[in-house]
């Protein structure tokens, strides 16, 4: 090619560069015309001023000891007892930045932040990072923040995830940039970010998960606490362990790549193996895990989170205990920062009642696992039926053992047996045209169950079948029914375990894939009480700040869930199994009680649900590590436990019967067998 080819091409190359540079150029000023028209006439421009101004009087009014601030929340029972207190230990542990490890603020400024010693409070390309993430999202879903900002947010904001307060995060990070120096920073920073499991700081985490000073640790364990902050639930060193491993290692190697350690430093840091020595702590109850528990839900729910019990896909699944676990996590944190005083039903006088039921019926067994905890173990829940609130929560038999205990009462699930037929079978039934005296077939069937005592009577009323718990009527009525039809009512109550694979015959006997809590069981039989209408179980009456301020007040809701007089003939029926039924015995002294027993099978668990007019009590015994144990049925040692409790505080109680049903339908039963089919009504809706 001549040279004066080359040249003319090298002119028409440097033209249409010129040219592509020039219409970019016009393309930027439209896009920041537009941009500044939107800012401008949109009213953002006065939002972002009012934040700014904001953010500069946040950071002029605050000095070291905001950093230091913590206040502690306060626990009550109903009748206004101290319970427990909830205090953050940042308060005790704070250290200064000369005592604090170098290889801390190393690591966290690697793996969080590495532009910390050049910016100036925010890192432009990582929030245009987050920014085009947001537009994707439709929602502030990832990082972008840089120290100091998290360190803005964690003092002087909330967890919300609008444009204001990212904008306003930004404005006061880089006003503590003019007041205070870097190392001034990562000191409030190291002491005030969350380790998890009420630790405050890096010296109290050090505390907390290895008994000893933070200057005591080396290089492993000190990348194992950074690993926490970033997610405190998913890197949970005690739940879940092995992510923070995987955590910490990332992180040495981010310090190895950045040059602060080297190559066989990280090697060797990556191979210790990390082995936690948490302290020996004051042994924290059943109604201050129930309590935490209840609390936190209220906060979440003050926030508009919607809890979900159903869901489409794993996937649907995934994304909502995604967002659960991180607002959890930060209504957790609250606790032990804010303040404040939180009100419950509890009734401390009942709690040691239900709990010296449940450690007495117990008493003769004596084994236990390795970490001398009872193996045989029960849980009890008690509801006030004229408030729907939990008066009483037991989660275990009562032990002197440190730290937090497993509190069975709500977090176990076990199967319910023939407790679960009043819920998904008989109430269902008996709002289609059955009533107590309605005939049906006691018959084995090919693919049918067995009665427990392997006797057929044919043609027996309903009452009958529910006061000798035949397995025969409840697994045809519920294929009547259908299945997804008596499901639909324990979802109608929150039940949260439940799976696809339930909507099979089995479940007339409890036979479930997970299982159901004593809370959600003793919530069921308190909404058959209440006429069919069910209050969702909370024992949080109100929470106000430090100075009595409310911030918010529960207020129970009812759901009609049965139909009245179908609850109402429930009630009665279950008062034939107290009377006379599998039951028998368990009647109250002076006092109109309702229950019904629930055994699974090889006796692995036993449950007795019942009440009053006054309250409803759900009763669970069996092993953790299900295995059979002989003689084990709903009437046995879960039925005493619930007499003895519900003997002790109904003895100074007037008496009150329930309220009778009407036969409506004043129908002419005969006996229907399963071919036939029985009469019924419009499905429930």
């Amino acid at each position: 090619m001549s040279e004066k080819k080359k040249q003319k091409q090298k002119k028409k190359k440097k033209y249409r560069v010129f040219w592509f540079l020039a219409k970019f150029q016009i393309f930027l000023l439209l896009l920041v015309a537009v941009a500044l028209g939107w800012y401008f006439f949109g009213g953002y421009a006065n939002t972002v001023s009012k934040l700014q101004k904001e953010a500069k009087e946040l950071v002029r009014k605050s000095d070291e000891s905001t950093f230091r601030s913590v206040e502690t929340s306060l626990v009550y029972d109903a009748n206004g007892t101290l319970v427990s207190t909830l205090k953050g230990e940042k308060d005790v542990y704070y250290i200064d930045y000369d005592h604090i490890p170098a290889y801390a603020p190393a690591a966290m400024v690697s793996i969080e932040d590495k532009k910390f010693y050049n910016h100036n409070g925010i890192d432009v390309k990582a929030i245009l990072r987050a920014a085009k993430a947001m537009i994707q999202n439709g929602k502030v879903t990832q990082g972008g923040s840089t120290i100091t900002q998290q360190l803005a947010r964690n003092i002087f904001l909330n967890q919300d995830v609008k444009w204001e307060r990212k904008i306003e995060e930004m404005f006061i990070a880089v006003e503590l940039e003019k007041i205070y120096s870097k190392n001034k920073i990562m000191e409030f920073y190291l002491n005030n970010i969350y380790f998890g499991n009420g630790y405050y700081g890096i010296q109290a985490a050090s505390k907390g998960y290895f008994d000893t000073d933070v200057n005591n640790l080396d290089l492993s364990q000190i990348a194992f606490l950074c690993a926490i902050p970033n997610n405190p639930t998913l890197y949970d060193p005690v739940q879940n362990l092995e992510n923070t491993i995987k955590r910490r290692d990332r992180i040495l190697n981010q310090m190895r790549d950045d040059g602060k350690i080297k190559e066989d430093t990280c090697e060797d840091a990556k191979m210790e193996e990390i082995v936690l020595n948490r302290p020996q702590k004051t042994k924290s109850d059943y109604v201050e895990t129930y309590t935490y528990n209840c609390a936190i839900r209220a906060l979440m729910k003050q926030q508009g989170f919607e809890f979900q019990y159903e869901f489409d896909s794993v996937e649907e699944r995934t994304s909502y205990e995604e967002e659960y676990d991180l607002l959890y996590d930060e209504c957790q944190k609250s606790l032990y920062t804010q303040g404040y005083r939180i009100y419950t039903s509890i009734d401390l006088n009942m709690q040691q009642l239900l709990q010296d039921s449940v450690n007495n019926g117990l008493a003769e067994f004596t084994e236990q696992n390795e970490e001398g905890v009872f193996t045989l173990q029960g849980s009890a829940v008690c509801i006030d039926n004229h408030t729907g609130y939990v008066k009483a929560i037991v989660g275990g038999r009562n032990q002197d053992l440190p730290g937090y205990t497993l509190n069975r009462a709500y977090q176990s699930f076990r199967q319910p047996g023939s407790a679960i037929k009043p819920l998904i079978v008989y109430t269902p039934a008996l709002e289609r045209n059955y009533t107590p005296d309605s005939v049906v077939q006691d018959a084995k069937t090919e693919e049918g169950p067995s009665n427990s005592s392997g006797s057929y009577e044919g043609g027996i009323s309903l009452r009958y079948a529910v006061q000798t718990s035949k397995n025969t009527v409840a697994w045809n009525l519920l294929e009547e029914l259908t299945p997804k039809v008596g499901l639909s009512y324990l979802k109608e109550m929150n039940f949260s375990r439940l799976d696809a694979q339930d909507e099979r015959p089995t479940s007339a006997l409890g036979g479930f894939t997970n299982g159901v809590s004593a809370v959600e069981m003793a919530s069921a039989y308190a909404a058959i009480q209440n006429d069919g209408k069910y209050r969702e179980p909370t024992c949080i009456m109100k929470i106000t700040d430090s100075e009595d301020n409310v911030l918010l007040e529960t207020e129970q809701t009812e759901k009609e869930v049965y139909k009245p007089n179908a609850a109402r003939m429930m009630t009665d029926m279950m008062v034939s199994v107290v009377q006379s039924g599998t039951g028998r015995g368990l009647a109250l002294d002076n006092m109109p009680c309702a229950g019904k027993t629930g055994t699974t099978n090889d006796n692995k668990d036993g449950w007795f649900v019942g009440y009053t007019d006054y309250f409803t009590t759900s009763v669970w015994v069996g092993y953790d590590m299900p295995r059979e144990l002989p003689g084990l049925s709903g009437a046995s040692y879960p039925g005493n436990i619930w007499k003895n409790f519900m003997s002790s505080i109904h003895w100074q109680l007037e008496p009150v019967d329930f309220l009778p049903y009407i036969d409506e339908n004043n129908y002419d039963y005969n006996v229907v067998t399963p071919e036939e089919g029985a009469p019924q009504g419009e499905p429930a809706q």
